[in-house]
């Protein structure tokens, strides 16, 4: 089915009502990947809530801040969902460190994107094997890079259709409905990070500054991807 084809079928569908369909056009095919951000656990409200057969899934990268593995907690005892883990292959991780170094990283945007190769996108690509819907919880507004996006698109990169459901809302439209919702979230986004991921990556950002200012702080402010959504070649 063409990108084209499902959006036509989703049509004016959102939230819960949107997942359904798309788990009843691609039974046991679609997944869906949380890093516990306050726009992934919306997603996850509607799926846990919902009951809907969509698989959830998470990359570990071994360097995630206490908070995030506190909300992990947290959201397994409020939803009762199974949150299937991929963690960095051993050896490579290993080979890395021994070599370069544990916070290589800091040193060149080469090594950076090398440790998120190996702690985030070869996980990733094992998470999504042989699946064709993966359901994220971006939102246009959250990088440059990403307005160019569609709420529906395929990657090129990961061979497989993507569907954005928070695609258009804003940061304070996801705040709003979490608090109204009372859907736990991640308290390091009441303290200045609008973004979260790696611990050591990772930083509450000031009033004026971009969306993705908090994320590998070190390097040029005009590309901050970690290749996950590298939607082409």
């Amino acid at each position: 089915m063409s990108v084209k084809e499902i959006k036509e079928i989703i049509g004016d569908k959102k939230g819960a009502e949107m997942l359904q369909t798309i788990a009843a056009l691609y039974p046991s095919e679609v997944v869906f990947s949380t890093s516990f951000g306050i726009e992934d656990q919306i997603i996850t409200e509607w799926i846990g809530k919902n009951n809907i057969g969509i698989e959830v899934f998470t990359l570990d990268t071994g360097r995630l801040f206490k908070e995030t593995y506190s909300l992990w907690s947290r959201t397994l005892e409020r939803y009762q969902l199974s949150i299937k883990t991929y963690t960095p292959d051993a050896t490579l991780l290993e080979d890395f460190i021994s070599k370069k170094g544990p916070n290589s990283f800091y040193e060149s945007v080469e090594n950076r994107k090398e440790c998120c190769r190996i702690r985030k996108i070869e996980p990733l690509q094992r998470a999504i094997k042989g699946k064709k819907i993966w359901i994220t919880g971006i939102r246009s507004e959250q990088s440059v890079n990403r307005h160019d996006m569609d709420f529906v698109e395929y990657d090129e990169v990961n061979n497989i259709i993507k569907i954005h459901p928070l695609f258009d809302w804003t940061f304070e439209q996801v705040k709003v409905y979490c608090k109204e919702q009372y859907i736990p979230y991640n308290v390091l986004h009441d303290k200045g990070f609008p973004s979260i991921g790696c611990q050591p990556c990772t930083r509450a950002i000031q009033e004026g500054e971009d969306f993705r200012a908090g994320r590998w702080w070190w390097e040029d402010q005009s590309k901050k991807e970690c290749g996950l959504h590298a939607v082409k070649s």
